[in-house]
């Protein structure tokens, strides 16, 4: 949540190896509570409401919504370097951990295939970018990630089989160009 965010990002600066960064600035709150709004009810809750859909008619509205908002970010991904402008953000944060796992979880699982980041050019550029960031692709664990979807809940998937999927961390990996393009 933004709030669990915005606290470990100031709270324990005391502990932190770059206490003066700041994914919540002053200048930009207005944009990022903007997008954050949009981006939560439609792309990071939005997966578990195609997920658990429990009607075609919950399902079809929740996958438009999505399909809508995905095309947006890609919109979006295009004309600025980050989700809420030219700064990384915890807007950036909320949605890159969703759309880590698009691909790899929520389009098999949750039904979510519509759109994927790896045949979204900006979207997978600006995955790649935020992937590449210090520290951030030692956080990522894809099997553990898929292991704890595709076994926690049995009635999505009653043997708990999982997918073998690509190797996304590694296509994270590959050369971004986001610098050039927004310099």
């Amino acid at each position: 949540s933004s709030e669990i965010i915005r606290m470990l990002s100031s709270k324990f600066n005391e502990f932190a190896k770059n206490p003066d960064l700041d994914i919540y600035p002053e200048t930009m709150r207005k944009s990022i509570d903007s997008v954050n709004e949009w981006i939560y009810s439609t792309i990071n809750n939005g997966v578990y409401k195609c997920g658990f859909a429990k009607s075609q008619e919950a399902y079809t509205e929740a996958i438009t919504n999505l399909t809508e908002s995905f095309d947006r970010v890609e919109s979006i991904l295009g004309k600025q370097r980050f989700i809420a402008g030219d700064t990384f953000t915890e807007a950036d944060i909320r949605l890159f951990v969703t759309l880590l796992r698009f691909d790899e979880v929520y389009i098999v699982y949750f039904k979510t295939n519509t759109r994927s980041v790896l045949t979204s050019p900006n979207i997978l550029n600006y995955c790649r970018e935020i992937y590449q960031m210090g520290g951030v692709a030692g956080t990522v664990d894809m099997e553990q990630i898929k292991a704890h979807y595709f076994a926690s809940h049995p009635d999505l998937n009653m043997y708990s089989i999982i997918p073998l999927g690509r190797d996304f961390a590694g296509l994270l990996s590959e050369p971004h160009n986001r610098g050039e393009l927004f310099p």
